[in-house]
């Protein structure tokens, strides 16, 4: 019976610490960007969504390219990272997490600017008759009410990221034990005709994927309720 070897587990760890690490970054970025989109009525609102949403309609080959030429040796980041001593990004973990993070995005703001969008005004406003600070409005009133909206982000970042593949090859390469991820391992598997190892991760990840959307939308009509 085929099983999976030290390399796939490889693939298999390196791919939930990258989702993990991403998914918090996700979350520490999107929020005030979601925040911000909810809230503001500058006339770059829709310039910077469109921005934000471009990873839902471009190839994937076409993002990891750009930041390829962005964060190479002759690119501005590239060059910045060198001149701070931390070297180039691509090809190294640190590039997969930008990377990852530029292309999940929109995965993580489109919810949480949803769920922002829904608390309204009512309930800032009396706050603010409370002499809330916007700072305590933010932590006490609109977090808890657009709890969904984080859920709901966190899951289908962590779970975009788990699945990709395009951008992660672009920047990443396929370097066992730094770079290689699942996507990555699945598609050295059927390139070596390696059938059944490569049914083993794929169907893992199938299974994963039904199983994540499968809770969200068993938990958030719950949370939604709750809220009511």
């Amino acid at each position: 019976m085929v099983t999976l070897d030290a390399a796939d587990f490889a693939a298999v760890r390196l791919t939930l610490e990258l989702a993990t690490v991403v998914t918090l970054l996700l979350l520490a970025i999107g929020t005030p960007v979601a925040w911000w989109l909810a809230r503001t009525r500058s006339r770059l609102r829709h310039a910077v969504g469109a921005v934000v949403a471009l990873p839902l309609v471009l190839p994937p080959t076409v993002i990891g390219f750009y930041l390829l030429l962005l964060l190479g040796p002759n690119g501005p980041v590239g060059k910045l990272t060198e001149a701070l001593g931390i070297g180039l990004l691509p090809f190294s973990f640190g590039g997969l997490v930008l990377a990852s993070v530029c292309y999940s995005l929109p995965f993580v703001v489109q919810p949480l600017q949803n769920a922002f969008e829904a608390i309204g005004t009512r309930p800032l406003e009396v706050a603010a008759t409370l002499r809330a600070s916007p700072w305590d409005t933010f932590w006490s009133v609109a977090v808890p009410l657009a709890r969904p909206g984080f859920l709901s982000g966190a899951v289908l970042g962590f779970a975009h990221t788990v699945g990709e593949f395009g951008v992660v090859l672009m920047i990443g390469g396929n370097i066992p034990d730094k770079t290689r991820v699942v996507s990555v391992q699945i598609y050295d598997h059927v390139e070596a005709l390696e059938y059944a190892q490569a049914h083993w991760l794929a169907g893992g990840m199938l299974a994963f994927s039904f199983i994540v959307l499968l809770a969200l939308y068993t938990l958030y009509p719950q949370t939604m309720k709750g809220r009511r």
